[in-house]
């Protein structure tokens, strides 16, 4: 009999080392050691605890014989219990009968009125207590206890090295990915630039461009579609250049007339024309030392893009009606919409005058190329507006928030921000549905959803949509209680209820 039980610890130390040499994760490791000791010694229940990096706390990491519930409350400080006791003296403990012991504190709350001996060995490295491991036996004599405890305490100082050696790795590993994630941080706060919204690739590389020629002087063309922000981008620029305490200047080419666009650039002289009283001077002269930005630049006249080039040339120019050359010292950064490209094969664009532009192109995206932005910048113009408007609108439901993400965004930016200032001023409590967006995202012609063969389906559809939103906010509201939604919606609680079963709602999620 002695011989079949020391082949047996035997054979349970070679399958513990085994998984030591093999397992590098700390849980997965106890509880493999739990199941071999379950399995080769048949006890009924066993827990091992580990102690909470620079805390007095010790948590249960493995169990076995024990629920999900049962483990959560299993934690014990310095002297607490038992286990607390073993952990704060570093000496392993024996208690023949649980049921007649007092300081047994049961607080995973898994024995009532069950007899049975428990045993608990400390895991000690380096002199410091680093967990604990307990086990249920059945009722027998001192003798057989004391043996279980020996060995228990060989099996504790077989895992105090292996799991110290696994928990400074993973610890090492974490303050790696924490100084990675540091560093990460440091170059996006370099790279992205206050006034910008955005955290997808595509705009990450924006903001690389940015810090990459913000500094240099160099003339930026900005491309992308109306709304992407191409002025944002442009401030941007300017901000991050030996510039910034100068001025910036903007102007909208395609704002202005052709008759007075040349006198918005360059400025006039006193009687250059009707309506000139006095001397006026233009963009170019009050961005002295500054940044100029001409945003749409592909609207220009072919008789403006000869006078434009020769600025950019030369950086010198003559008032409209004057002889005197004014020199000036201005970067340009220019945007555009258009094709230019095809407007150079077309002779509706000067090639010199794009080459001189297109020293350092920026691209930027549409909003549906950088969807998963939308949420940010929804959220950003709802505290904007909320501001603005003196709301309190704390969020944006779900069906709202679907119906941003599949829409297809026309107008990018720009437009997504009249939506949510319209859905602000729309709302009628702290949340925004999706029926205070406009009409245009909620058709499904617009939204390139898919239309239903019928329109009877398609309504009921949308009323059952409407309806799942009112509900399921009104649950968030009142924690889950069905009976609370009820009397807010001045209904009974058995339509609600019958309501909820029919469009698949669950309470208990938003308790």
């Amino acid at each position: 009999m002695a011989d079949r039980k020391s082949n047996t610890k035997m054979e349970v130390l070679y399958r513990i080392s085994h998984a030591i040499a093999h397992q590098h994760d700390v849980t997965a490791l106890l509880r493999e050691v739990l199941d071999i000791m379950e399995n080769q010694m048949g006890m009924s229940r066993g827990t091992l605890t580990l102690r909470k990096p620079d805390t007095d706390i010790f948590v249960i990491e493995a169990a076995r014989g024990l629920t999900r519930e049962e483990l959560r409350r299993g934690q014990y400080r310095l002297g607490e219990g038992i286990t607390g006791r073993v952990a704060r003296t570093g000496k392993p403990a024996i208690v023949p009968d649980i049921s007649r012991e007092p300081d047994f504190l049961n607080l995973t709350g898994s024995r009532i009125n069950k007899k049975a001996a428990f045993i608990c060995v400390p895991i000690i490295r380096r002199s410091e207590v680093i967990g604990t491991i307990s086990i249920d036996r059945a009722l027998t004599d001192d003798k057989s206890l004391r043996n279980d405890l020996r060995f228990l305490e060989l099996v504790g100082n077989v895992l105090a090295e292996a799991v110290a050696g696994i928990r400074e790795q993973i610890q090492e590993r974490e303050l790696l990915m924490a100084e990675n994630l540091r560093l990460r941080r440091q170059l996006d706060d370099r790279y992205r630039p206050a006034n910008i919204i955005g955290n997808c690739n595509c705009m990450r590389a924006v903001y690389e461009q940015i810090a990459q020629v913000a500094d240099s002087g160099a003339t930026v063309l900005i491309r992308g579609e109306s709304g992407t922000g191409k002025e944002l981008v442009a401030r941007a620029i300017h901000v991050g250049s030996t510039r910034s305490n100068a001025s910036f200047v903007s102007v909208n080419c395609a704002a202005l007339p052709e008759n007075l666009i040349e006198s918005e650039l360059f400025g006039h002289e006193k009687g250059a024309f009707t309506g000139a009283a006095q001397q006026r001077r233009g963009r170019f002269e009050l961005a002295n030392g500054g940044t100029l930005f001409l945003d749409e630049i592909g609207d220009i006249s072919p008789a403006m893009q000869v006078r434009l080039l020769r600025v950019l040339q030369e950086r010198e120019f003559e008032r409209v009606g004057g002889d005197q050359t004014i020199k000036v010292n201005v970067r340009i950064i220019a945007a555009t919409g258009k094709d230019l490209e095809h407007a150079i094969q077309a002779g509706r664009f000067r090639d010199d005058l794009y080459y001189r532009l297109n020293v350092f192109p920026i691209h930027l995206p549409p909003l549906r190329e950088r969807r998963s932005d939308i949420i940010l910048l929804a959220d950003h113009f709802l505290q904007k507006y909320n501001g603005i408007y003196n709301r309190k609108i704390r969020r944006i439901s779900t069906p709202a928030i679907n119906m941003m993400m599949i829409y297809h965004w026309p107008g990018n930016v720009r437009e997504l921000e009249n939506c949510i200032e319209r859905a602000v001023l729309s709302s009628t409590d702290d949340v925004i549905h999706g029926y205070n967006l406009p009409p245009s995202l909620q058709t499904s012609e617009e939204t390139n959803t898919a239309i239903l063969p019928e329109t009877g389906a398609c309504l009921k559809t949308m009323l059952q949509s409407y309806e799942r939103e009112v509900l399921v906010d009104t649950l968030k509201k009142f924690r889950g209680n069905a009976a609370a939604a009820a009397r807010h919606l001045h209904t009974t609680p058995r339509i609600i209820h019958y309501r909820i079963a029919q469009l698949g709602i669950t309470p208990r999620h938003y308790r």
